[in-house]
């Protein structure tokens, strides 16, 4: 029997609704881009979609370095 929220072959899943929340959050109004994976990130769109192509762990690695890079931001600021 096939559930309705299994992913095709070879798609990658979605993020999850604390990971969009938390990126539509840091990248809010961001004037300086955050790097990730080496590639800076300035929106929303541009984090996510990047988050996107990858898989797994390696989804995981750059979203982590997201919320650090946010964090280091937050901390020169404030």
């Amino acid at each position: 029997m096939e559930t309705t929220d299994a992913q095709p072959a070879g798609e990658n899943p979605p993020l999850s609704r604390p990971q969009r929340r938390l990126l539509k959050r840091i990248y809010n109004s961001r004037t300086e881009p955050i790097v990730a994976d080496g590639l800076p990130f300035l929106t929303y769109k541009e984090a996510s979609g990047y988050l996107l192509t990858l898989e797994g762990e390696a989804r995981e690695a750059a979203y982590a370095e997201m919320k650090a890079g946010a964090a280091r931001s937050d901390e020169t600021e404030g």
